[in-house]
């Protein structure tokens, strides 16, 4: 019986999907006035060409990533237009790979134990997703980030825990965002060895049930796949921290991480701040002293890095990481396209058990839902930028509110997916000797 989804197809479309939007962006920024590379390639681009001469990557104004972006992309500043085009293949070659990886992760026991025709289906969600496509042949390096997080997600499942912890360390230094997944994957680490989990089961009820002394609960809390998993993201962390700024002093640690505490960026804003941001950036001098811009990663912070965690990582490590992501991007004070991308790639580890799936109609109203918000997001946005109208309030503003609250919604959907479907349903995480006495 003939099937689409075997690798060799999958594969192989996924890769001429993006040949397709590459080669296209070439044509249109060649015939077209209006360009289909994204404004923050020229900015990866050049902080790469001030690197190739010497200097600091910061040199290029509103660079505001890790010098290791600019070294990776140092052959886009050799001669011949070509090289130029090289990061834009590197971020699609790193879609490919963030889905081969969404295909193993899907695949081993943990991460679900799906046929490898059921896992190609859920895995080309990110494979073949024209959306996924065209912002990485734009040139944005959100694929490389995917990588890495799916990586972490994968080494976690496999108990690779060194592994894990330096991805960790790699992606938070890559990008602030990834350390909402260090609580969830602590809370979920249980210990490594299934012999002290047996010594807990058949210790006597009176025993077992006795309250553990504070000391007690705190050395039990830190076993040794949590300790491994912070000794290495924090190192890891620390050194590619500690070698940036050796080579680039203040500017790194300023352009890199402090300015993401104060930033007032309102163009292609979707966030519900964006009217407020913008009165920031056109009146500086009017503003309250009470900084907004600060103070709205107390609630992004409190719902990502803490009650999503603690309501959910021992149940499903990839939905919690899912729903962290949703919940970070749609309080963000900044939201761009972009940052969808963050959490569609944990799509596939969700989906399978999710009510959008069982109950057809809830999961199409919710894609119309969001398609619509952000439709009606893009005409004011598209009025103001070309044709001169002033939208920001009410029209983009009411838009932002209507697209934040759609995506409130949805993530309520999932939480309670996460949270109250049967766990049989749903991946475990597991220790090696678990799985190993599985097998015999």
């Amino acid at each position: 019986m003939f099937s689409f989804f075997t690798g060799e197809k999958v594969f192989s479309c996924a890769v001429a999907l993006r040949i397709v939007f590459f080669v296209y962006g070439l044509l249109q920024d060649a015939y077209s006035p209006l360009r289909y590379t994204d404004i923050d390639y020229f900015v990866f681009t050049d902080a790469a060409r001030y690197v190739s001469q010497g200097l600091s990557p910061y040199e290029r104004e509103t660079y505001r990533y890790t010098p290791l972006l600019a070294w990776i992309l140092l052959p886009t500043a050799w001669p011949g237009a070509l090289w130029f085009s090289f990061g834009k293949i590197l971020f699609a070659l790193s879609d490919i790979v963030a889905g081969w990886l969404i295909f193993l992760v899907l695949q081993s026991p943990d991460g679900g134990g799906m046929a490898t025709e059921r896992a190609l289906k859920f895995a080309s969600i990110w494979l073949l997703n024209p959306m996924v496509a065209n912002i990485s042949t734009r040139g944005s390096s959100e694929g490389l980030l995917g990588v890495m997080v799916i990586a972490l997600l994968w080494a976690v499942i496999q108990r690779r825990i060194i592994m894990a912890g330096v991805l960790l360390g790699l992606s938070v230094h890559f990008k602030i965002y990834p350390f909402v997944y260090g609580p969830s994957i602590i809370w979920a680490l249980e210990s490594s060895s299934s012999q002290e989990v047996a010594e807990k089961h058949s210790s006597p009820p009176s025993q077992s049930n006795e309250p553990k002394s504070p000391s007690e609960a705190i050395l039990n809390f830190f076993n040794r796949p949590r300790l491994t998993l912070i000794i290495f993201s924090l190192a890891t962390f620390a050194a590619l921290n500690l070698l940036m700024y050796a080579i680039y002093s203040t500017p790194f640690l300023q352009h890199t991480f402090f300015y993401h505490f104060t930033r007032i960026d309102h163009r292609h804003n979707f966030s519900p701040y964006n009217a407020l941001l913008h009165l920031s950036s056109a009146n500086p001098d009017k503003v309250s002293s009470l900084k907004l811009e600060s103070l709205a990663f107390i609630p992004q912070l409190a719902i990502s890095a803490v009650l999503i965690p603690l309501a959910l990582a021992k149940r499903d490590l990839a939905g919690t990481m899912l729903a962290q992501t949703f919940a970070f991007v749609a309080f963000n004070k900044v939201c761009t396209s972009q940052y969808f991308l963050w959490y569609l790639i944990f799509l596939p580890f969700y989906l399978p058990y999710s009510s959008f799936l069982s109950q057809p109609r809830l999961g199409i109203t919710a894609l119309l839902l969001w398609i619509a918000a952000q439709a009606n997001w893009l005409h004011q946005a598209y009025r103001l930028e070309y044709l001169g109208f002033s939208t920001f309030i009410p029209g983009l503003w009411i838009s932002s509110i209507l697209f934040f609250g759609v995506n409130v919604w949805i993530l309520d959907i999932v939480i309670k997916d996460i949270r109250f479907y049967p766990t049989t349903q749903k991946p475990q995480l597991t220790s090696k000797q678990d799985r190993e006495g599985k097998r015999t």
